[in-house]
C-alpha cells in the first residue's frame, strides 16, 4: 500500500552554506521528496554540518570535486528517507545548474548492489522480498551535464605537510586500538567524530586528540513523525555513509588516508532471509570496503585512501589487545542503548558480548569497574548469550563477534572464573553444559583464533607491519 501511494521518491539536490556563530561550519542541506497519489507530496531536508571546513580550506579545493562530493553524501542519506515507503522508483534530479557529474550505467549498478545488500536486515525486519526485479529502479533524470569520468588525479591537490590521517572515532574499544596502533608507529592522525558521544570525545582526547573534526547529522523529524504514522523503519548501511563523508572531509581538511575500525568479525552473517544471507554489519565488511575503494577510485576523489585498520583481526583478538590500555576503561561505551547516558545498560547482546570478550584479559575488580555488575549473573543471560552463539533464529542485530569466537570467548571465560576461585554463574554454567561440555577442541579453537591473520585487507605494508607487532 506505501508503495502505490509513494509511487517515486526524488532526490533533488543540495543547499551549501556557512554556519554558526563564527560562521566557519558548512551546512550541507539535501533535498528529498516522496511523491503521493492521494496527497501533498513528502519532503525532508535533512543536515549535515562540518566544523571548520568553510573558508580558505574550502577554496583550495577544485569545485566540480566538493560538488561531487557534497552531492554523493546526499545520495546515501537518501537510503534513510526511500525507506518510509520503499518506493519503486528513485529518480535523481537536481537543478540543471548544478555542476554534478554523471551517473552512468555502473554506477547505477553499483547503487543498486549497495541498496539491496546494505539494506538487508530493513529487507527483513519489514518482510520486503527484495528478490522482485521490479523492487525499486534507480535512473536520473538527465545526463547531469558532465558526462561519465570521475574526478582526475590533478583535480585533488593535497598541500605539502598535510599527511595526517583522518580516523572515524566512536566511543568503543575498537576505536582506541586503532588510535594507539597509530601512536606506537609515530603516524599523526585527526580524529572525526559523527554526532559524538561523551565517551567519543573522551577516547579522542585520550589519544592525544585535543581538537577532533566535529560533524552533525541532522535528520528530518518529518522522517521521525511518519514512522510513529506507521511508515517503514529500519536499519540502513551507515558505515557507508561514513564512508563517503570520511573522503569528503579528508578532502576538506587535506587528508590522504581514511581509516576505520571494522574488524573481520563483521563478515559473518546475521540471519539467512529468502535465500540470501542478511548481514547487519553488511558496510563494514572487506566486500563493502573493497567495493567503496573501487568507487572512490573511480568517482569521487582518487588520491585519498580508505580502508579498515583492524580488518585482520576478530573482535577477540581486539578485546585482548585493549586489555593493555587501562587509562581507557573508564572512558569507552560501546553500548548503543546507553549512549546518550555515557552507559552500560547491561541488559543488551552488545553489553554482554563484550563483556565476554574482555573478561578473559582483565582482573574481575577492572571489569566491575567497568560495567558495575557481573553481567553473567542475571538468568536472562542465557537468552543473550544462545543469541550470540547464533543458537536461536538469527544473531543478534548488533556489532558483535561471529559465532566461533563467541564459543571461544565463553570458553576463556569458564576458565578464567575457575582461576578466580569463582562459581559460574547459572547463565554461564548452561551454556558451559549445553554447548561448550559437546566439544573437545576449545584450547585449540581459542587459540586459533587468538592467533589468525586474515589477509584480506587493504592496509599499506607499513602499518600491517605495525598492526602485527603492536599485540
Amino acid at each position: 500500500e506505501l508503495r502505490r501511494r509513494h509511487p517515486r521518491f526524488f532526490y533533488e539536490g543540495f543547499e551549501r552554506s556557512p554556519y554558526g556563530p563564527r560562521r566557519d561550519a558548512l551546512r550541507l542541506r539535501f533535498r528529498f521528496r516522496l511523491e503521493s497519489s492521494d496527497g501533498p507530496d513528502l519532503a525532508f531536508a535533512p543536515e549535515i554540518i562540518i566544523e571548520g571546513a568553510e573558508g580558505k580550506r574550502c577554496q583550495q579545493i577544485p569545485g566540480p570535486l566538493l560538488e561531487n562530493l557534497f552531492f554523493h553524501l546526499g545520495l546515501i542519506e537518501a537510503f534513510s528517507y526511500w525507506k518510509a515507503a520503499c518506493s519503486p522508483e528513485i529518480v535523481v534530479t537536481p537543478p540543471e545548474s548544478a555542476p554534478i557529474r554523471a551517473l552512468d550505467a555502473a554506477q547505477l549498478a553499483w547503487w543498486g548492489d549497495l541498496l539491496r545488500k546494505g539494506m538487508g536486515e530493513y529487507f527483513y525486519v519489514n518482510q520486503i522480498d527484495f528478490r522482485s526485479p521490479d523492487l525499486v529502479r534507480l535512473r536520473a533524470s538527465r545526463d547531469l551535464n558532465c558526462g561519465t569520468r570521475g574526478p582526475q588525479r590533478s583535480e585533488l591537490r593535497i598541500p605539502d605537510g598535510e599527511r595526517r590521517s583522518l580516523v572515524l572515532t566512536s566511543g568503543g574499544k575498537d576505536s582506541a586500538v586503532t588510535l594507539e596502533t597509530l601512536r606506537a608507529a609515530g603516524q599523526p592522525f585527526d580524529c572525526l567524530l559523527v554526532n559524538p558521544t561523551p565517551a567519543a570525545l573522551d577516547v579522542a582526547k585520550q589519544a592525544g586528540c585535543e581538537q577532533p573534526i566535529l560533524v552533525r547529522r541532522n535528520l528530518d523529524p518529518r522522517l521521525l513523525e511518519l514512522n510513529a504514522a506507521g511508515y517503514l523503519n529500519g536499519h540502513t548501511p551507515f558505515s557507508a555513509l561514513l564512508a563517503f563523508l570520511g573522503v569528503t572531509v579528508a578532502a576538506l581538511f587535506g587528508r590522504r588516508r581514511v581509516m576505520v575500525s571494522n574488524e573481520r568479525s563483521a563478515e559473518e552473517a546475521t540471519v539467512a532471509y529468502l535465500g540470501a544471507q542478511i548481514n547487519h554489519q553488511y558496510s563494514k565488511t572487506y566486500e563493502f570496503e573493497t567495493a567503496f575503494r573501487d568507487y572512490c577510485r573511480k568517482y569521487l576523489a582518487p588520491e585519498i585512501e580508505y580502508f579498515s585498520l583492524l580488518r585482520p583481526l576478530y573482535e577477540l583478538q581486539i578485546a585482548r589487545r585493549f586489555a593493555n590500555y587501562p587509562a581507557y576503561f573508564p572512558l569507552f561505551r560501546s553500548c548503543n542503548r546507553g549512549q546518550k547516558d555515557n552507559a552500560w545498560c547491561g541488559q543488551c547482546p552488545k553489553c554482554l558480548f563484550v563483556w565476554t570478550a574482555l573478561y578473559p584479559f582483565l582482573e574481575r575488580e577492572q571489569m566491575l569497574g567497568i560495567f558495575g555488575r557481573d553481567l553473567f549473573a542475571p538468568q536472562s543471560a542465557t537468552q543473550r548469550l544462545r543469541e550470540l552463539l547464533g543458537q536461536d533464529a538469527s544473531k543478534p542485530f548488533e556489532c558483535v563477534g561471529t559465532r566461533e569466537e563467541t564459543v571461544a570467548a565463553i570458553h576463556l571465560c569458564v576458565e578464567k572464573y575457575r582461576q578466580q576461585g569463582i562459581p559460574l554463574p547459572p547463565a554461564l554454567e548452561t551454556v558451559r553444559q549445553t554447548v561448550l561440555a559437546a566439544r573437545t577442541d576449545l584450547p585449540a579453537l581459542a587459540r586459533r583464533i587468538l592467533a589468525s591473520w586474515s589477509e584480506q585487507h587493504h592496509l599499506p605494508a607499513d602499518l600491517a607491519e605495525q598492526l602485527r607487532r603492536n599485540r
